[in-house]
């Protein structure tokens, strides 16, 4: 990793003391049998400001991709979590509506309601992250299955909303993504339109809260958001956080401390800060062209923290010009668990981005 990527973390008071806080759930020892798992708990997340808090008190969200949990034996499920916090990461984003491959593992069905059994492996994950002091965050999306797409009304995705909603009340470490990059249209080489209007956002926020007033909600959108369009997500849908998802480029780890910054100023004249949230940044094998290196996703978390970011992703997917998507990553566990697919770039990546975290601890 370059020397000025973590001497700038470690330059920094506020990112220290985010980092700080980042580390401040047990990271688990050199191995994951080195500690036993915690007692039953119960892990509530929270919003502070421009920060997420857990148990109130702040925390810096280090998560990473775990699309296709749904999917998993659970053997590989306890081995991929013992393995997460062995590296620090303290959060998870597993979809709701996630078919590839050949193999539908969604939690709700094409009406919107809760689907057997993979309501019930969501329901468990969340729990066993609760038990872990891990928080969750659960994504639906608009269109993304071709042939039969996710929740093709509105109507079918706020039952949707309200039954992940219910189903899972009890639990306090989850957040919802109502409508994974709701931006984005069919056309430019992607086939699905996922395409959420701001007044449907509206709508599937009201719904949320109608069951339970005290959920996260967010809705990630793809490139940085305009102050016309921060203005409709924070005053007008009213998220709790932003959850944008930058573009996927060379410059972009340069990019991010400066275009946080940016987000959060417009926030000040706008009236309204909330926490800004990198839940799907830049991945290997997206295509051809750039693949990231581990030095990017160290440089890219760095100027998340430095820039003010209340959280940031370790993010991962199949490998889109290989035969049958391999390795498929998060996006396919039912082979393989996760980090037995990672490729030697993306280890080195984990590790050194764990040493960013502990050296600023």
């Amino acid at each position: 990793m370059p020397a000025n990527c973590l001497s700038l973390t470690l330059r920094s008071p506020a990112a220290c003391a985010i980092l700080a806080a980042a580390t401040a759930l047990p990271l688990g020892g050199a191995t994951p049998e080195a500690q036993p798992p915690a007692p039953a708990r119960q892990t509530v997340l929270g919003i502070r400001g421009s920060q997420f808090t857990i148990n109130e008190k702040p925390v810096f969200l280090y998560g990473i991709s775990y699309y296709g949990a749904l999917g998993a034996q659970p053997e590989f499920i306890r081995r991929d979590l013992d393995d997460m916090q062995r590296l620090g990461f303290n959060w998870i984003r597993v979809w709701a509506t996630w078919s590839a491959f050949g193999s539908d593992v969604s939690a709700v069905d094409a009406e919107g309601r809760l689907r057997q059994p993979y309501f019930d492996r969501l329901k468990d994950l969340v729990s066993e992250c609760d038990r872990r002091g891990m928080a969750v965050d659960v994504t639906l999306t608009r269109g993304e299955r071709i042939g039969s797409p996710h929740l093709a009304s509105i109507e079918i995705h706020e039952r949707a909303v309200r039954e992940l909603v219910r189903g899972l009340q009890p639990m306090r470490n989850w957040y919802l993504d109502m409508a994974n990059e709701h931006n984005l249209r069919a056309g430019n080489g992607h086939p699905a339109n996922k395409e959420v209007s701001f007044e449907e956002l509206a709508r599937l926020r009201s719904a949320a809260k109608a069951v339970d007033p005290a959920r996260l909600v967010t809705a990630s959108y793809c490139g940085d958001a305009s102050e016309t369009n921060l203005r409709k997500y924070v005053s007008d849908v009213r998220l709790d956080f932003l959850s944008p998802h930058r573009q996927r480029g060379r410059t972009s780890p340069a990019e991010t401390a400066a275009k946080t910054r940016q987000a959060l100023a417009m926030m000040e004249t706008i009236g309204r800060v909330v926490p800004v949230h990198y839940q799907e940044p830049f991945r290997r094998a997206f295509g051809p062209g750039w693949q990231p290196a581990a030095e990017d996703y160290a440089g890219d978390l760095a100027g998340a923290i430095e820039g003010g970011a209340a959280g940031w992703c370790f993010h991962n997917g199949d490998s889109r010009t290989a035969e049958g998507g391999r390795p498929r990553r998060s996006f396919d566990l039912r082979e393989q668990r996760l980090f037995d697919q990672l490729d030697p770039e993306e280890r080195k990546a984990v590790d050194q981005m764990a040493e960013v975290v502990r050296k600023a601890r």
